[in-house]
């Protein structure tokens, strides 16, 4: 995952120009379009733009453009739902990319897209048959997570009412995969178990560093000597009255609220000593 990440990177480095700007607002543009059309034409002839489909078999028959069209597909045909779902992800794609860069967005999502259409050619080679694709649910699943990484404490109203962390939803979101994938085994459903793979593939592939970081945070915070510590300051605190108190001059931060304390991570044990001190005291060795 960091060679692909570090490939990732290297390549938006090297190509700081790369991609569309403002990149989700022709998204949006194309699915309005493609609805509209979708209700002119659904009275007449209700197949009349599947050629916009990702079909691998007609890919293969040299309709190269439904590697790119099917993610102009809506995935509803209400209006308000269609409203609701653009507006969320134009809001959550448009700020990855300022977050990111134009170039590291434009990667993202289409290196999400590239891996869908790899996946439903998976399915199709596995199943003998011919899984077809229409719209991005699982390109959005990918970028929605990314965003609930970069920005887990931002809150939305679920259901326009009930406020709630990004974070919190995407452990829903996730478990829900899981479980989607877990039905799509034991019934076969190769489809159902790949597409949804390849787009948490391509989330920890750029957000690789982050989540490493994010578990070497956790195991720290979890380890014997930051639990040692927590406790030594928390028993402190509750005996004396204070947070700090310097090892050489006794002053404390009740004393002294404006002083600044710091620990010695040389010394022996857990000794705390003001800004004088911390770096002209004598270490304690026992």
């Amino acid at each position: 995952m960091r060679k692909l990440y570090d490939a990732a990177d290297r390549f938006c480095a090297r190509h700081p120009r790369f991609g569309v700007p403002d990149l989700m607002r022709y998204i949006v543009i194309g699915n309005v379009v493609v609805f509209f059309l979708i209700m002119l034409t659904r009275g007449t002839n209700a197949n009349a733009l599947n050629f916009l489909y990702f079909d691998p078999q007609m890919v293969l028959r040299g309709e190269v453009w439904r590697i790119v069209t099917y993610i102009f597909v809506p995935s509803t045909t209400s209006v308000f739902w269609l409203v609701v779902e653009l507006y969320f992800y134009y809001w959550i794609g448009s700020t990855l990319e300022r977050e990111w860069g134009t170039a590291r967005f434009n990667l993202y999502y289409w290196s999400g897209v590239l891996l869908t259409v790899i996946g439903a050619l998976l399915a199709s080679a596995i199943t003998g048959g011919n899984f077809a694709v229409a719209g991005t649910s699982y390109v959005n699943l990918s970028m929605f997570l990314a965003f609930a990484l970069l920005f887990p404490n931002t809150q939305v109203l679920l259901m326009f009412i009930i406020p709630v962390k990004m974070k919190w939803l995407a452990y829903i979101d996730v478990g829900l995969f899981a479980v989607s994938i877990i039905r799509a085994i034991l019934v076969q459903n190769w489809g159902g178990v790949i597409l949804p793979v390849m787009a948490l593939l391509n989330f920890l592939i750029f957000a690789w560093p982050t989540l490493q970081g994010w578990a070497q945070r956790k195991q720290y915070q979890h380890s014997r000597q930051a639990v040692n510590f927590k406790k030594a300051v928390h028993q402190q605190q509750k005996q004396q009255g204070y947070h700090h108190k310097c090892a050489v001059c006794g002053r404390t931060d009740t004393d002294y609220p404006d002083l600044q304390f710091r620990y010695c991570s040389k010394c022996v044990g857990y000794h705390c000593f003001c800004q004088d001190h911390i770096f002209s005291h004598v270490h304690f060795t026992e």
